[in-house]
C-alpha cells in the first residue's frame, strides 16, 4: 500500500517536472521519506519509473480483459475498448503522462517489457479491427495502422481530458466510437449517399 503511493506521488512529481529533472532528494520531501526509507520501497528511481509505466498497462491490460469478456460484435468492442481506455487517461492523468512521454527512459529489461506489454495492447486492438473485416462489418482497412490511427486519437485525450473537467471518459468514449467506427464502417454498414 505505501509503495502504491509513492508511486502515484511520483507519477504527479514526474509529470509537473519530468523523470530527468526530478531529483531523488525531491521524491523524498514529496513522500516524507528519507532516502533509505525510498529505496527501500523502489529499489531505484529507472524502478519507480517501471512501475508508474506497470500501473497503467495493468489498468489497461485489465479493461481490454474486460471487453473481451464481454463478447460482441467488433463496433460494440471498439465502443467499450475506447471506454475502458479513456477511463484509465481520465483516472491517471499524471501517470499517462509519464507513460506516454518518459518510456525513453527505460533500459534494458524494463524497456523491453514495457514494449513487450505495448505491443501485446496494440495486437488486442488490431484482433477487434481484422476481426471487422474478416466479418465485412469494417472496410478492408490495415489492421494494424488503423489500430495505430485509434490509439493516437484516444491517447492524445491526456493533454484536455480532465478529472474534475466538464467531459468524463464517457462523455468523449461514445461520440469518439461513432466517429471511428462510421469511418472504418464497410458498405453494409451504409452510409447515406446524398
Amino acid at each position: 500500500m505505501r509503495r502504491q503511493a509513492i508511486v502515484d506521488t511520483a507519477a504527479s512529481v514526474f509529470a509537473r517536472r519530468g523523470y530527468h529533472a526530478t531529483g531523488i532528494t525531491e521524491l523524498c520531501v514529496a513522500n516524507d521519506l528519507g532516502k533509505g526509507a525510498l529505496y527501500h520501497y523502489i529499489g531505484s528511481k529507472e524502478a519507480l519509473l517501471a512501475a508508474i509505466h506497470d500501473r497503467v498497462m495493468d489498468e489497461v491490460m485489465l479493461g481490454a480483459d474486460r471487453v473481451a469478456e464481454a463478447g460482441g460484435t467488433p463496433s460494440q468492442q471498439l465502443a467499450m475498448l475506447g471506454e475502458e481506455l479513456l477511463d484509465v487517461i481520465h483516472r491517471y492523468p499524471d501517470h499517462v503522462w509519464v507513460f506516454l512521454h518518459e518510456f525513453p527512459a527505460l533500459t534494458g529489461e524494463r524497456a523491453e517489457q514495457f514494449q513487450g506489454r505495448r505491443r501485446e495492447y496494440e495486437r488486442r486492438v488490431e484482433a477487434v479491427f481484422r476481426a471487422g473485416v474478416d466479418t465485412g462489418e469494417f472496410r478492408a482497412l490495415d489492421p494494424r495502422l488503423t489500430a495505430l490511427a485509434w490509439l493516437g486519437m484516444h491517447n492524445y485525450t491526456y493533454l484536455w481530458l480532465k478529472a474534475g473537467g466538464t467531459l468524463s471518459a464517457r462523455d468523449v468514449a461514445k461520440p469518439f466510437a461513432d466517429i471511428f467506427i462510421r469511418g472504418v464502417a464497410g458498405p453494409a454498414e451504409g452510409h447515406d449517399k446524398g
